[in-house]
């Protein structure tokens, strides 16, 4: 199956999926991390070439909850809604099956509640991060591996230049229980 992980530079998910025998695709703005099949692009020019799966990482920094004290600001100058509108581009994106991931945020009131908020500590890291799931033409994800230990692991991630990108990575275990139920 042709497999796109929009906007994932770090090729964790696109990779989980490739050692499953998929053709799969990350597509970012920024260079990939890892090796492997990247387009290096707006994700938008791609969106309809024919993904049997597509895994929308849209960027949260205007929609999660845990700066909503900048939201009055993001809303006056437009910020806000241009990242409303590309989440939105992944709900209407032709693809028949498509997971949309965010943290907790307001798209669960501009759009829909999630169709399922996981934790990383289901599947084998003991640490927490609510992870929003939009889900179309997919099952909600089953845990594979409870652990005990959790901790807030990206909520004390040190300040640096860094720290968005070590937020955001996707953990190799949801990375796993994507590629194995969704593939």
């Amino acid at each position: 199956m042709r497999v796109l992980i929009a906007c994932e530079f770090s090729g964790v998910v696109r990779d989980a999926f490739a050692a499953r025998g998929h053709d799969a695709w990350s597509c970012d703005l920024l260079p990939t991390e890892r090796p492997g099949q990247h387009l290096q692009c707006d994700v938008r020019d791609v969106l309809g070439d024919g993904w049997g799966l597509v895994v929308a990482h849209p960027p949260c920094d205007h929609l999660a909850v845990s700066g909503a004290r900048w939201f009055p600001a993001k809303q006056a100058d437009g910020r806000q809604q241009q990242a409303i509108e590309f989440f939105m581009d992944f709900v209407n994106c032709p693809s028949l099956r498509v997971a949309i991931e965010n943290p907790v945020g307001i798209m669960s009131t501009r759009y829909r509640k999630p169709d399922q908020i996981i934790q990383p500590w289901q599947y084998g890291h003991g640490e927490t991060k609510a992870t929003c799931l939009w889900l179309k033409g997919l099952a909600a994800l089953v845990p594979t591996d409870i652990v005990q230990g959790r901790t807030p692991r990206v909520h004390h991630e040190s300040p640096g230049p860094d720290r968005w990108k070590n937020r955001s990575r996707t953990l190799d275990g949801v990375a796993q229980a994507m590629a194995t139920q969704w593939g």
